[in-house]
Protein backbone atom coordinates (compact mmCIF):
# COMPACT_ATOMS: atom_id res chain seq x y z
CA UNK A 1 0.00 0.00 0.00
CA UNK A 2 1.76 3.56 -1.19
CA UNK A 3 2.11 5.51 2.19
CA UNK A 4 1.05 9.13 2.79
CA UNK A 5 5.06 10.15 2.14
CA UNK A 6 5.33 8.53 -0.94
CA UNK A 7 1.90 10.04 -2.24
CA UNK A 8 2.84 13.53 -1.40
CA UNK A 9 6.42 13.58 -3.00
CA UNK A 10 5.12 11.70 -6.25
CA UNK A 11 2.87 15.64 -7.01
CA UNK A 12 5.60 17.96 -5.28
CA UNK A 13 8.15 19.52 -6.98
CA UNK A 14 8.61 16.54 -9.23
CA UNK A 15 9.37 14.47 -6.26
CA UNK A 16 11.16 14.17 -3.14
CA UNK A 17 13.89 16.96 -4.56
CA UNK A 18 11.83 20.38 -4.66
CA UNK A 19 14.16 22.91 -7.03
CA UNK A 20 15.05 26.32 -6.23
CA UNK A 21 12.90 29.07 -7.08
CA UNK A 22 13.14 29.95 -10.39
CA UNK A 23 13.81 33.70 -11.04
CA UNK A 24 10.53 35.70 -10.38
CA UNK A 25 9.65 33.22 -8.11
CA UNK A 26 8.50 30.33 -10.14
CA UNK A 27 8.90 26.48 -9.75
CA UNK A 28 12.30 25.41 -10.43
CA UNK A 29 10.93 22.26 -11.66
CA UNK A 30 8.48 24.54 -14.61
CA UNK A 31 5.89 21.87 -14.09
CA UNK A 32 3.31 23.03 -12.07
CA UNK A 33 3.63 20.96 -9.56
CA UNK A 34 2.80 21.85 -6.07
CA UNK A 35 5.67 23.18 -4.50
CA UNK A 36 5.09 21.49 -1.06
CA UNK A 37 2.21 20.04 0.84
CA UNK A 38 1.39 19.14 4.64
CA UNK A 39 -1.00 15.59 5.20
CA UNK A 40 -2.79 14.62 8.14
CA UNK A 41 -4.36 11.52 8.62
CA UNK A 42 -5.73 10.54 12.40
CA UNK A 43 -7.89 8.10 13.92
CA UNK A 44 -8.96 7.88 17.53
CA UNK A 45 -11.81 6.42 20.16
CA UNK A 46 -13.26 9.36 21.23
CA UNK A 47 -16.20 7.54 23.02
CA UNK A 48 -15.06 8.92 26.34
CA UNK A 49 -14.81 12.47 25.48
CA UNK A 50 -18.99 12.10 24.99
CA UNK A 51 -19.81 10.88 28.49
CA UNK A 52 -17.17 13.57 30.24
CA UNK A 53 -18.63 16.32 28.18
CA UNK A 54 -22.21 15.36 29.90
CA UNK A 55 -20.95 15.45 32.56
CA UNK A 56 -19.88 19.22 32.01
CA UNK A 57 -23.05 20.41 30.73
CA UNK A 58 -24.99 19.56 34.23
CA UNK A 59 -22.56 22.53 34.96
CA UNK A 60 -25.13 24.77 33.22
CA UNK A 61 -24.69 26.78 29.57
CA UNK A 62 -23.06 30.02 31.20
CA UNK A 63 -19.92 28.14 31.71
CA UNK A 64 -19.03 28.36 28.66
CA UNK A 65 -18.65 32.75 29.18
CA UNK A 66 -15.75 31.54 31.70
CA UNK A 67 -14.02 29.58 28.86
CA UNK A 68 -13.59 31.85 26.34
CA UNK A 69 -10.29 31.99 24.74
CA UNK A 70 -8.75 29.38 27.38
CA UNK A 71 -7.57 27.24 24.44
CA UNK A 72 -4.05 27.28 25.50
CA UNK A 73 -3.81 25.66 29.27
CA UNK A 74 -3.06 22.05 30.28
CA UNK A 75 -2.55 19.49 27.25
CA UNK A 76 -2.96 21.75 24.13
CA UNK A 77 -6.16 21.28 22.91
CA UNK A 78 -6.69 20.11 19.26
CA UNK A 79 -3.23 18.55 19.03
CA UNK A 80 -2.95 14.83 19.10
CA UNK A 81 -3.18 12.72 22.57
CA UNK A 82 -1.39 8.98 23.20
CA UNK A 83 -4.68 7.44 22.10
CA UNK A 84 -4.60 8.99 18.74
CA UNK A 85 -2.87 7.15 15.71
CA UNK A 86 -1.81 9.95 13.53
CA UNK A 87 0.58 10.09 10.63
CA UNK A 88 1.50 13.78 9.75
CA UNK A 89 4.00 14.65 6.38
CA UNK A 90 5.56 17.66 5.43
CA UNK A 91 7.26 18.00 2.14
CA UNK A 92 8.62 20.75 -0.21
CA UNK A 93 9.20 24.25 0.15
CA UNK A 94 6.42 26.50 1.56
CA UNK A 95 7.79 29.52 0.29
CA UNK A 96 9.80 29.24 -3.10
CA UNK A 97 11.17 32.59 -3.27
CA UNK A 98 12.64 32.31 0.26
CA UNK A 99 13.43 28.58 -0.01
CA UNK A 100 11.43 27.67 3.08
CA UNK A 101 11.18 24.29 4.01
CA UNK A 102 7.76 23.06 4.88
CA UNK A 103 6.46 21.57 7.85
CA UNK A 104 3.76 20.58 10.57
CA UNK A 105 3.67 23.97 11.66
CA UNK A 106 3.36 25.60 7.81
CA UNK A 107 0.39 27.94 7.91
CA UNK A 108 -1.85 27.98 5.14
CA UNK A 109 -4.82 30.27 3.41
CA UNK A 110 -7.87 27.38 3.50
CA UNK A 111 -10.02 29.03 1.86
CA UNK A 112 -13.74 27.39 1.89
CA UNK A 113 -11.87 24.32 3.65
CA UNK A 114 -13.21 26.83 6.26
CA UNK A 115 -16.67 26.66 5.62
CA UNK A 116 -17.46 23.97 8.28
CA UNK A 117 -16.03 26.30 10.77
CA UNK A 118 -18.39 29.32 10.37
CA UNK A 119 -21.37 26.72 10.35
CA UNK A 120 -20.46 25.40 13.84
CA UNK A 121 -20.71 28.65 14.86
CA UNK A 122 -24.09 29.69 13.49
CA UNK A 123 -25.31 26.43 15.33
CA UNK A 124 -23.89 27.72 18.74
CA UNK A 125 -25.74 30.70 18.25
CA UNK A 126 -28.97 28.52 17.79
CA UNK A 127 -27.76 26.19 20.74
CA UNK A 128 -28.24 29.84 22.23
CA UNK A 129 -32.03 30.40 21.42
CA UNK A 130 -30.87 33.56 19.99
CA UNK A 131 -31.74 32.39 16.56
CA UNK A 132 -33.25 29.62 15.36
CA UNK A 133 -33.57 27.62 11.80
CA UNK A 134 -37.03 28.34 10.90
CA UNK A 135 -36.23 32.19 11.54
CA UNK A 136 -36.02 34.78 8.50
CA UNK A 137 -32.86 36.31 8.38
CA UNK A 138 -34.14 39.82 7.65
CA UNK A 139 -34.72 40.35 10.99
CA UNK A 140 -31.07 40.84 11.64
CA UNK A 141 -30.24 41.29 7.71
CA UNK A 142 -33.00 43.66 6.46
CA UNK A 143 -30.92 43.68 3.06
CA UNK A 144 -32.38 40.65 2.63
CA UNK A 145 -35.75 41.21 3.77
CA UNK A 146 -37.49 41.51 0.29
CA UNK A 147 -35.21 40.14 -1.82
CA UNK A 148 -35.60 39.62 -5.83
CA UNK A 149 -35.84 36.47 -8.19
CA UNK A 150 -34.98 35.93 -11.93
CA UNK A 151 -37.58 34.80 -13.33
CA UNK A 152 -35.15 32.56 -15.14
CA UNK A 153 -31.83 31.70 -14.01
CA UNK A 154 -30.35 32.44 -17.41
CA UNK A 155 -32.79 35.66 -18.92
CA UNK A 156 -31.79 39.36 -17.72
CA UNK A 157 -31.34 40.12 -14.17
CA UNK A 158 -33.48 42.87 -14.46
CA UNK A 159 -36.54 40.88 -14.93
CA UNK A 160 -36.86 39.72 -11.53
CA UNK A 161 -40.30 38.34 -9.62
CA UNK A 162 -40.54 38.97 -5.81
CA UNK A 163 -39.39 36.01 -3.22
CA UNK A 164 -42.00 33.67 -2.57
CA UNK A 165 -40.69 33.47 0.84
CA UNK A 166 -38.42 34.68 3.40
CA UNK A 167 -34.92 33.29 3.52
CA UNK A 168 -34.24 31.79 6.68
CA UNK A 169 -30.70 30.38 8.94
CA UNK A 170 -31.88 27.05 7.89
CA UNK A 171 -31.35 28.20 4.05
CA UNK A 172 -28.02 29.83 5.06
CA UNK A 173 -26.44 26.78 6.69
CA UNK A 174 -27.92 24.48 3.54
CA UNK A 175 -26.67 26.64 0.55
CA UNK A 176 -30.68 27.04 -0.07
CA UNK A 177 -31.64 30.33 0.26
CA UNK A 178 -31.15 31.07 -3.48
CA UNK A 179 -27.69 33.26 -3.27
CA UNK A 180 -24.91 31.36 -5.10
CA UNK A 181 -22.83 29.89 -7.79
CA UNK A 182 -24.76 27.29 -9.81
CA UNK A 183 -22.97 24.83 -12.35
CA UNK A 184 -23.00 27.16 -15.34
CA UNK A 185 -21.04 30.81 -14.37
CA UNK A 186 -22.01 31.98 -17.52
CA UNK A 187 -25.34 33.02 -15.74
CA UNK A 188 -25.80 36.86 -16.43
CA UNK A 189 -27.38 37.06 -12.88
CA UNK A 190 -23.74 36.40 -11.59
CA UNK A 191 -21.47 38.78 -13.02
CA UNK A 192 -21.81 41.19 -9.90
CA UNK A 193 -21.62 38.13 -7.42
CA UNK A 194 -17.81 37.58 -9.63
CA UNK A 195 -17.38 41.52 -9.97
CA UNK A 196 -18.50 43.67 -7.03
CA UNK A 197 -19.00 40.96 -4.44
CA UNK A 198 -15.51 38.91 -4.42
CA UNK A 199 -17.35 35.51 -5.17
CA UNK A 200 -14.34 34.04 -6.69
CA UNK A 201 -10.81 33.08 -5.72
CA UNK A 202 -10.18 34.76 -1.78
CA UNK A 203 -8.28 38.11 -2.04
CA UNK A 204 -9.62 39.38 1.17
CA UNK A 205 -7.89 42.82 0.84
CA UNK A 206 -9.92 43.71 -2.44
CA UNK A 207 -13.18 43.05 -0.89
CA UNK A 208 -16.16 45.94 0.70
CA UNK A 209 -16.59 46.21 4.76
CA UNK A 210 -19.88 43.83 5.29
CA UNK A 211 -22.18 46.51 5.61
CA UNK A 212 -21.35 47.67 2.64
CA UNK A 213 -20.88 44.53 1.03
CA UNK A 214 -25.04 43.94 2.05
CA UNK A 215 -26.29 46.66 0.73
CA UNK A 216 -25.02 45.97 -3.10
CA UNK A 217 -25.72 42.24 -2.53
CA UNK A 218 -29.34 43.41 -1.84
CA UNK A 219 -29.35 44.90 -5.36
CA UNK A 220 -28.40 41.34 -7.36
CA UNK A 221 -31.49 39.40 -7.98
CA UNK A 222 -31.18 35.59 -6.39
CA UNK A 223 -30.81 32.70 -8.73
CA UNK A 224 -33.70 30.80 -7.36
CA UNK A 225 -36.41 30.99 -5.08
CA UNK A 226 -35.15 30.08 -1.17
CA UNK A 227 -34.92 26.32 -0.49
CA UNK A 228 -35.63 25.68 -4.46
CA UNK A 229 -32.06 25.00 -5.36
CA UNK A 230 -28.48 24.41 -4.18
CA UNK A 231 -25.87 26.93 -5.17
CA UNK A 232 -22.24 27.39 -3.68
CA UNK A 233 -20.16 30.07 -1.53
CA UNK A 234 -22.25 32.77 -1.08
CA UNK A 235 -24.55 31.79 1.83
CA UNK A 236 -21.02 31.47 3.57
CA UNK A 237 -20.23 35.15 3.40
CA UNK A 238 -23.84 35.93 4.14
CA UNK A 239 -23.41 33.39 7.69
CA UNK A 240 -20.67 35.30 8.49
CA UNK A 241 -22.02 39.02 8.50
CA UNK A 242 -25.02 37.25 10.14
CA UNK A 243 -23.04 35.83 13.06
CA UNK A 244 -21.28 39.38 14.03
CA UNK A 245 -25.07 41.03 13.55
CA UNK A 246 -26.62 38.46 16.25
CA UNK A 247 -23.82 38.53 18.84
CA UNK A 248 -22.60 41.86 18.13
CA UNK A 249 -19.10 40.88 17.78
CA UNK A 250 -16.89 41.05 14.84
CA UNK A 251 -16.87 37.56 13.29
CA UNK A 252 -13.00 37.16 13.67
CA UNK A 253 -13.53 37.96 17.89
CA UNK A 254 -16.90 35.55 17.66
CA UNK A 255 -14.39 32.88 15.72
CA UNK A 256 -11.93 33.10 18.26
CA UNK A 257 -14.06 33.22 21.71
CA UNK A 258 -16.22 30.77 20.75
CA UNK A 259 -14.48 28.48 18.46
CA UNK A 260 -10.97 28.92 17.94
CA UNK A 261 -9.95 29.27 21.42
CA UNK A 262 -12.25 26.64 23.40
CA UNK A 263 -10.46 24.25 20.58
CA UNK A 264 -6.94 25.38 20.88
CA UNK A 265 -6.70 26.16 17.34
CA UNK A 266 -4.03 28.77 17.59
CA UNK A 267 -3.04 29.47 14.27
CA UNK A 268 -6.73 29.83 13.06
CA UNK A 269 -7.95 33.25 11.74
CA UNK A 270 -8.46 35.88 9.00
CA UNK A 271 -4.87 37.42 9.15
CA UNK A 272 -1.07 36.28 10.31
CA UNK A 273 0.64 38.34 12.87
CA UNK A 274 3.98 39.30 12.05
CA UNK A 275 5.38 36.70 14.80
CA UNK A 276 3.84 34.21 12.59
CA UNK A 277 4.88 34.93 9.02
CA UNK A 278 7.69 32.97 8.36
CA UNK A 279 5.61 29.67 8.97
CA UNK A 280 3.38 31.41 6.57
CA UNK A 281 3.31 29.76 3.14
CA UNK A 282 3.26 31.43 -0.51
CA UNK A 283 0.02 30.70 -2.88
CA UNK A 284 0.77 30.02 -5.96
CA UNK A 285 -1.31 29.31 -9.72
CA UNK A 286 -0.26 27.42 -12.85
CA UNK A 287 -1.04 30.04 -15.46
CA UNK A 288 -0.77 29.31 -19.06
CA UNK A 289 1.91 27.46 -20.59
CA UNK A 290 2.46 25.47 -17.19
CA UNK A 291 5.03 26.20 -14.51
CA UNK A 292 4.40 28.58 -11.32
CA UNK A 293 2.87 31.69 -10.87
CA UNK A 294 3.26 33.52 -7.36
CA UNK A 295 -0.33 35.06 -6.37
CA UNK A 296 0.54 35.84 -2.80
CA UNK A 297 3.35 35.87 -1.00
CA UNK A 298 3.60 35.51 2.71
CA UNK A 299 3.34 39.48 3.66
CA UNK A 300 0.66 39.98 0.93
CA UNK A 301 -3.06 40.31 1.43
CA UNK A 302 -3.41 37.49 4.76
CA UNK A 303 -0.81 40.04 6.60
CA UNK A 304 -2.95 42.17 8.36
CA UNK A 305 -7.01 41.84 8.87
CA UNK A 306 -9.53 42.30 5.76
CA UNK A 307 -12.21 45.05 5.90
CA UNK A 308 -14.48 41.80 5.20
CA UNK A 309 -13.46 38.86 6.66
CA UNK A 310 -15.00 36.21 4.30
CA UNK A 311 -16.85 33.13 6.30
CA UNK A 312 -16.57 31.59 2.63
CA UNK A 313 -12.85 31.99 1.96
CA UNK A 314 -10.84 33.96 4.28
CA UNK A 315 -9.36 31.75 6.78
CA UNK A 316 -6.04 30.74 7.48
CA UNK A 317 -5.13 27.11 9.63
CA UNK A 318 -2.79 24.16 10.06
CA UNK A 319 -3.14 20.42 9.97
CA UNK A 320 -3.03 20.51 13.75
CA UNK A 321 -6.02 22.86 14.64
CA UNK A 322 -8.24 21.49 11.53
CA UNK A 323 -7.40 18.46 13.45
CA UNK A 324 -8.75 19.79 16.99
CA UNK A 325 -12.09 20.53 14.85
CA UNK A 326 -12.55 17.24 13.28
CA UNK A 327 -11.92 15.54 16.48
CA UNK A 328 -14.46 18.20 18.21
CA UNK A 329 -17.14 17.59 15.66
CA UNK A 330 -16.02 13.25 15.92
CA UNK A 331 -16.58 13.88 19.35
CA UNK A 332 -20.50 15.11 19.34
CA UNK A 333 -19.28 18.36 20.09
CA UNK A 334 -16.67 18.24 22.60
CA UNK A 335 -13.33 19.45 22.97
CA UNK A 336 -10.10 17.73 24.22
CA UNK A 337 -10.52 19.36 27.53
CA UNK A 338 -14.28 17.92 27.83
CA UNK A 339 -15.77 21.21 27.68
CA UNK A 340 -18.86 21.12 24.79
CA UNK A 341 -19.04 23.96 21.91
CA UNK A 342 -22.12 21.51 20.26
CA UNK A 343 -24.32 19.26 21.39
CA UNK A 344 -24.06 15.73 19.62
CA UNK A 345 -27.79 17.39 17.94
CA UNK A 346 -26.41 20.26 16.50
CA UNK A 347 -23.42 18.00 15.09
CA UNK A 348 -25.43 15.60 13.63
CA UNK A 349 -27.60 18.17 11.90
CA UNK A 350 -23.80 19.74 10.08
CA UNK A 351 -23.08 16.05 8.94
CA UNK A 352 -26.23 14.72 7.66
CA UNK A 353 -27.36 15.46 4.06
CA UNK A 354 -30.20 18.19 3.24
CA UNK A 355 -30.39 17.98 0.03
CA UNK A 356 -33.14 15.77 -2.02
CA UNK A 357 -31.78 13.83 -4.98
CA UNK A 358 -32.81 16.31 -7.90
CA UNK A 359 -31.12 18.88 -6.17
CA UNK A 360 -27.86 16.65 -5.31
CA UNK A 361 -27.88 15.98 -9.29
CA UNK A 362 -28.31 19.52 -10.25
CA UNK A 363 -25.46 20.73 -8.30
CA UNK A 364 -22.97 17.49 -9.39
CA UNK A 365 -20.30 20.07 -10.49
CA UNK A 366 -19.56 20.91 -7.01
CA UNK A 367 -20.94 18.10 -4.82
CA UNK A 368 -20.05 15.73 -7.99
CA UNK A 369 -23.29 13.93 -6.21
CA UNK A 370 -22.88 13.50 -3.11
CA UNK A 371 -24.83 15.43 -0.52
CA UNK A 372 -24.72 18.47 1.58
CA UNK A 373 -24.90 19.12 5.22
CA UNK A 374 -24.34 22.64 7.37
CA UNK A 375 -21.08 23.70 5.90
CA UNK A 376 -19.89 20.52 4.25
CA UNK A 377 -20.57 17.80 2.16
CA UNK A 378 -21.46 14.29 2.59
CA UNK A 379 -20.90 11.36 1.36
CA UNK A 380 -23.72 9.25 0.68
CA UNK A 381 -22.81 6.41 -1.66
CA UNK A 382 -19.41 4.79 -2.89
CA UNK A 383 -19.23 6.47 -6.02
CA UNK A 384 -15.57 7.10 -5.85
CA UNK A 385 -12.86 4.99 -4.78
CA UNK A 386 -12.17 7.42 -2.09
CA UNK A 387 -16.01 7.72 -1.15
CA UNK A 388 -16.85 6.60 2.67
CA UNK A 389 -20.58 7.18 3.39
CA UNK A 390 -20.89 9.52 6.13
CA UNK A 391 -17.74 11.64 5.56
CA UNK A 392 -17.85 14.89 6.07
CA UNK A 393 -16.03 17.82 5.29
CA UNK A 394 -15.13 20.34 2.27
CA UNK A 395 -12.40 21.67 -0.02
CA UNK A 396 -10.77 24.81 -0.44
CA UNK A 397 -9.95 26.31 -4.02
CA UNK A 398 -6.37 27.24 -2.91
CA UNK A 399 -5.72 23.75 -2.80
CA UNK A 400 -6.90 22.36 0.76
CA UNK A 401 -9.11 19.62 1.95
CA UNK A 402 -10.25 18.58 5.78
CA UNK A 403 -12.76 15.77 6.01
CA UNK A 404 -13.83 13.63 8.96
CA UNK A 405 -15.32 10.25 8.88
CA UNK A 406 -17.25 9.25 11.76
CA UNK A 407 -17.99 5.63 11.46
CA UNK A 408 -13.68 5.11 12.22
CA UNK A 409 -13.03 8.03 14.32
CA UNK A 410 -10.73 9.30 11.08
CA UNK A 411 -9.70 12.72 10.41
CA UNK A 412 -8.01 13.08 7.21
CA UNK A 413 -6.46 16.75 6.72
CA UNK A 414 -4.69 18.13 3.10
CA UNK A 415 -3.02 21.24 2.82
CA UNK A 416 -0.92 22.82 -0.71
CA UNK A 417 -0.95 25.83 -1.92
CA UNK A 418 -1.64 25.86 -5.96
CA UNK A 419 -5.17 27.19 -6.75
CA UNK A 420 -7.64 24.83 -8.03
CA UNK A 421 -8.74 26.23 -11.52
CA UNK A 422 -11.70 24.67 -11.21
CA UNK A 423 -14.26 22.49 -9.16
CA UNK A 424 -12.37 19.81 -9.96
CA UNK A 425 -10.38 18.83 -7.51
CA UNK A 426 -6.33 17.68 -8.63
CA UNK A 427 -4.60 14.64 -8.80
CA UNK A 428 -2.87 14.71 -5.35
CA UNK A 429 -6.21 15.61 -3.48
CA UNK A 430 -7.85 12.38 -4.66
CA UNK A 431 -4.67 10.35 -4.56
CA UNK A 432 -4.83 11.83 -0.65
CA UNK A 433 -8.65 11.14 -0.17
CA UNK A 434 -8.24 7.12 -1.80
CA UNK A 435 -5.34 6.74 0.72
CA UNK A 436 -7.44 8.34 4.00
CA UNK A 437 -10.32 5.63 2.58
CA UNK A 438 -8.23 3.30 3.02
CA UNK A 439 -6.56 4.21 6.68
CA UNK A 440 -10.16 4.42 7.82
CA UNK A 441 -10.82 0.55 7.11
CA UNK A 442 -7.43 -0.35 8.31
CA UNK A 443 -7.21 -2.09 11.99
Amino acid sequence: MTGLRDILQAHVGGGADVGAAAPGGGAGTGTGAAPGAVALLARSDLSDRSDRSDRNDQRGRSGREGRRGRGGEGTPHGRSTPADRVDVQAVGHADLAAGTAMTRRSIFRIASAGKPLVAAAVMTLIEEGRIALDDPVGTWLPELAAPSVVRSPGGPPDDTVPAERPITVGDLLDFRAGYGLPSDFSLPVLAPLFDALGQGPPRPQLTPPPDDWMRKLSRVPMVHQPGAAWLYNTCSDIQGVLIARVSGRTLPEFLQERVFGPLGMVDTGFAVPPGKLDRFTGLYRVPEGGGLELVDAPDGQWSSLPAFPSGAGGLVSTADDLLAFGRMLLAGGTADSGHRLLSPGSVRQMITNRLPRAQREASALFPEGQGWGYGGAVDLARVHPWSVPGRYGWVGGTGTSAHIIPATGTVAVLLTQVEMNSPTVPALMRDFWCRAAEAATEA
